[in-house]
């Protein structure tokens, strides 16, 4: 099922982990859930004003 989401904020959150960073994914599109892939890069241009959904290979305004 598709949920709506509205972030404050696309980029992913640092968590220290002893001398480790691990970066956790905050946009919801990462493949490796929790941990960030980068997928928040396909974010960037968003309108804010507009709703997207997202799949696999593309961003649809909805």
């Amino acid at each position: 099922m598709a949920r709506l989401v509205k972030h404050e904020s696309q980029q992913p959150m640092e968590i220290k982990v002893g001398n480790e960073s691990k970066w956790v994914c905050m946009c919801g599109l990462s493949g490796s859930k929790p941990f960030c892939d980068g997928s928040h890069k396909r974010t960037k241009d968003e309108d804010e004003n507009k709703v997207y959904a997202y799949d696999k290979e593309k961003r649809v305004e909805v």
